[in-house]
């Protein structure tokens, strides 16, 4: 493991978050400057190959990257932006239709699930009763 890619885990463990690769540049050049963006992508691809990092899409933002230690799935709030980590087994009916009825096998944890959290359906109701 090249001094470069030791860096890049160490910050994606470091931040124990969901990062874009421009985090884990911003942390890792403070000690490596000499590391480059293309680097930390590169680094980021080989570790989601060996099923160490994972990248998810949580909306129209850039893909975030986390460890594959806590298998989870996403919802966004379209409203707020807000993201919420869920258990991956609420969508295990909903995997099992897609390959029973149509022999398509589902990524799941490849995108978010959009729609609107608690706090902002409390807001619209507010709303409507004014």
């Amino acid at each position: 493991m090249t001094h470069a890619r030791r860096a890049v885990l160490q910050a994606l463990v470091a931040a124990r978050a969901h990062v874009t690769a421009e985090d884990l540049l911003n942390i890792v050049q403070i000690d490596s400057p000499e590391i480059h963006l293309s680097t930390v992508y590169r680094t980021l691809d080989a570790l989601e190959n060996l099923g160490v990092v994972d990248h998810v899409h949580l909306g129209h933002g850039r893909a975030v990257y986390h460890l594959t230690d806590n298998a989870h799935q996403h919802i966004v709030c379209e409203k707020c932006s807000a993201v919420e980590e869920v258990p991956s087994k609420l969508f295990l009916q909903l995997e099992k239709e897609l390959m029973d009825n149509y022999q398509f096998k589902v990524r799941m944890n490849h995108f978010a699930v959009i729609g609107t959290c608690r706090k902002c359906l409390a807001k619209l109701e507010e709303s409507r009763d004014s």
